[in-house]
């Protein structure tokens, strides 16, 4: 499998900047941009927007989020955000009184707070501490055993990119009959994965980070099993029939069969869809497989080099190759980010890593630069 070339000369990326912080917002590529735009247009001439332009993006969104995890497009739910997606997950999967939900330590919190909140149907966290070894599997693997109900669980650490095997995961959920729900938020669009392989309960992504679409929009994969359960509102254009704009009068309790009743009111949204179409039309050309392989060959050399000034993260085998964790042998230089970027180098801290995450935009000139600078701050 081939490398992918570099691609900087799809974004309004400046040479003088190095961008190494896609796991918080990813640049928006040109043609996502006017594909907004030319979306948002739309709304000056109404007249010309009829009843199936509130339904042919939105099919095609389904159809191209589908393909990249081996669902089919009525397993798709079109969201506002993850957390969206990670409460409908919550507000449909059963506990067992005095049971566990399964998360980790620093997890993201919008996979926290909605089972704090479930809590209060009688049941408990259970919070797997950070393994000193960084494998996360098997620790995981051994709490499913403690009366866990649920597990819900990302891809990657979001932190660091510390590693969970969800096919080794998803299986021993399927033995144990426990509901799985991913936040894959931090993975989807670096890190192959399959429902098919997985076969998680709700799984869940934003699309501002590693899919490169805008802000305010996210998908769910919706396990079958679950296409009857209850959403979260209760808007019109989920119901049966709702294509008939002159039937909207005659109310209906029928919801649509599919993973779309749980779609958010309003997802129909001109300027939004065709930019994150575009940008996933733009991960398949790419292909997560060789996007992943990418990232990881240009973050082999990242390691290596600050392993050289004393940083040190999670073993190749057991880090998502697209993001990684540096910490620092001592403590931290205080306002690293801070002074890292008056270098023109953006990253982000989380927790006690320097979280560095490139793209395909990024050189080979500017990984050198970085490691430069980052020496003479340590």
């Amino acid at each position: 499998m081939d490398l992918i070339p570099n691609q900087r000369h799809l974004f309004n990326m400046p040479d003088h900047i190095t961008y190494y912080n896609c796991a918080y917002l990813s640049p928006q590529m040109l043609h996502v941009q006017q594909a907004g735009e030319l979306g948002s247009a739309r709304k000056t001439r109404p007249w010309e927007v009829f009843p199936e332009h509130f339904f042919e993006e939105s099919n095609r969104l389904r159809e191209l989020a589908a393909g990249l995890i081996g669902a089919r497009s009525t397993d798709m739910a079109l969201l506002p955000a993850a957390s969206y997606g990670l409460s409908v997950a919550a507000n449909n999967v059963p506990v067992r009184p005095n049971s566990n939900i399964l998360v980790l330590a620093e997890q993201f919190p919008s996979n926290y707070y909605p089972w704090l909140e479930k809590t209060k149907d009688n049941c408990h966290l259970l919070v797997i501490d950070r393994p000193s070894d960084g494998d996360w599997t098997t620790v995981i693997l051994n709490a499913l055993e403690k009366n866990v109900s649920v597990a819900a669980l990302p891809h990657c650490h979001w932190t660091d990119g510390s590693l969970i095997d969800l096919v080794a995961v998803g299986q021993r959920c399927q033995d144990l009959q426990i509901p799985l729900v991913l936040d894959v938020t931090q993975s989807l669009g670096a890190l192959p994965l399959d429902v098919r392989e997985i076969r998680p309960a709700f799984m869940i992504s934003a699309t501002y980070k590693w899919l490169f679409g805008p802000y305010s929009v996210g998908l769910m994969y919706v396990d079958p099993r679950y296409h009857n359960g209850n959403p979260l509102e209760h808007n019109w254009i989920s119901r049966e029939g709702s294509e008939n704009f002159s039937g909207l009068v005659d109310y209906t309790d029928a919801i649509r069969p599919d993973a779309s009743r749980f779609d958010v009111g309003e997802r129909s949204n001109f300027a939004l869809l065709p930019m994150v179409i575009a940008a996933l039309e733009q991960i398949n050309e790419w292909g997560i497989a060789r996007i992943s392989k990418t990232l990881g060959a240009y973050n082999k050399e990242l390691v290596r080099g600050a392993n050289a000034l004393g940083f040190h993260c999670a073993e190749e085998d057991k880090r998502a190759p697209h993001l990684l964790g540096l910490r620092y042998q001592g403590k931290l230089p205080t306002e690293l980010a801070d002074k890292l970027r008056s270098h023109q180098i953006f990253v982000s801290i989380r927790g006690d890593a320097i979280r560095v995450s490139p793209h395909l935009y990024n050189t080979v000139e500017e990984r050198d630069r970085f490691l430069e600078v980052l020496a003479s701050l340590v």
